[in-house]
């Protein structure tokens, strides 16, 4: 698979709807957002509820938990649209299984007084869904699936919800494209880590920097041994091909 490269900014971005198909009338209810810079978690959030001024499925009801009665005092889309677009513009969205997010956004502008742009017009999209088919061909790629395979635990998700979807995304989007590559980045300041209750560690931007350790020859050499006999017993050593690339 080719390397992909990103924008320094990238919004993973989820939402919730009252059905399946826009075409059908059916709207969206919750938008959740997180952004990256540099491929680290900013605590930069956008999310909103929104009175869709339509009945929710019950199946929607069932998969999210949103109610008409608890969206009755929410702002309509119009009212959320410009902070909106101003969050999203000019990053890299990142969502999974675009389309049908996009699909309802899209819908969502064209019920503006002054319809006629679309997502395409602010920012590209990633798709994850379509690079794990890529990634893991013949293996169930869902959100779910995937927090399974890259052992992020996601045992707090009872329902859907857009922001904490969002938020499971972004630690399946660094892991599935390569992990926190800042990390190794000596041009940037060290990232903090926030503890979750899973393997994986989300980024936060108050704890203190990590102090950076620097190994001596020896060490080194010692170091490198250790990554010839990984590669001698098994055949691969992915921290040789990392340091070749």
């Amino acid at each position: 698979m080719d390397k992909r490269t990103f924008t320094n900014r990238l919004v993973v971005l989820d939402t919730e709807t009252t059905g399946l198909n826009p075409q059908e009338g059916h709207r969206i209810i919750e938008i959740g957002c997180v952004e990256l810079l540099n491929r680290r978690l900013t605590g930069n959030r956008f999310h909103v509820y929104i009175n869709p001024d339509r009945v929710i499925d019950d199946g929607a009801v069932a998969v999210h938990g949103i109610t008409n009665k608890f969206l009755e005092d929410k702002s309509r889309f119009k009212d959320i649209f410009a902070d909106f677009i101003a969050f999203i513009q000019g990053a890299e969205l990142v969502i999974h299984n675009a389309p049908f997010d996009v699909g309802f956004i899209n819908h969502e502008f064209s019920l503006l007084e002054k319809p006629g742009k679309s997502v395409a017009d602010y920012c590209p999209v990633f798709d994850t869904l379509s690079f794990a088919r890529k990634k893991h061909p013949g293996q169930r790629n869902s959100l779910d699936a995937l927090c399974k395979r890259y052992n992020i635990d996601n045992s707090h998700r009872e329902l859907h919800g857009a922001l904490l979807d969002a938020e499971i995304l972004a630690d399946v989007f660094l892991l599935m494209t390569g992990g926190q590559s800042s990390l190794l980045d000596e041009n940037l300041s060290a990232p903090a880590r926030e503890m979750t209750t899973g393997d994986t560690k989300r980024l936060s931007a108050d704890r203190a920097a990590l102090t950076i350790l620097r190994c001596n020859d020896e060490e080194l050499t010692e170091h490198r041994q250790r990554l010839d006999a990984i590669e001698k017993a098994s055949g691969t050593c992915i921290w040789n091909l990392l340091a070749q690339a």
